[in-house]
């Protein structure tokens, strides 16, 4: 490995870092008897999945919120589709999101704490709820549709 890439490495390891609370967010692993959410089994990503990310601090401006997001990842609005479906990882050589595969998706990879590097997502809050990262799983495993 060249002294370039481990500088980009120990910058973008860097940046994680200080981003820490930034993604983190106030609600708990589990929802509450109030709670609507249900796991689906063809989510919209339009409706759950993005709210999914938004509920969760990750399309926040100090996180992965418009176009300087952490790891070159955009997950606001219109944007956060065309930054995941198909497009290769900044961390690590891995897919953000193969349709059709949740396991191997880095998407799926970084919720669950599979990464080997960096850290779980969401950065500094708790784990997705059991609801979500079904509601993410099925998603992608449904083929990831823009729908």
């Amino acid at each position: 490995m060249s002294t370039i890439d481990r500088a980009a490495r120990f910058a973008l390891l860097a940046l994680l870092v200080t981003a820490v609370g930034a993604c983190s967010s106030d609600s708990p692993s589990e929802p509450d008897g109030d709670d609507p959410r249900v796991v689906k089994q063809n989510p919209s990503f339009a409706n759950d999945i993005q709210d999914v990310f938004t509920r969760n601090g990750c399309a926040s401006s100090g996180c992965h919120g418009g176009a300087g997001g952490s790891g070159g990842l955009n997950l606001s609005g219109s944007a956060a589709y065309d930054a995941l479906v198909g497009v290769m990882a900044v961390a690590e050589p891995v897919t953000r999101v193969i349709p059709g595969n949740a396991t191997d998706s880095y998407l799926v990879i970084r919720l669950e704490g599979r990464q080997t590097v960096g850290n779980r997502m969401p950065l500094g809050g708790s784990p997705l709820d059991n609801i979500d990262l079904t509601n993410v799983r099925n998603w992608i495993a449904q083929g990831a549709q823009r729908n």
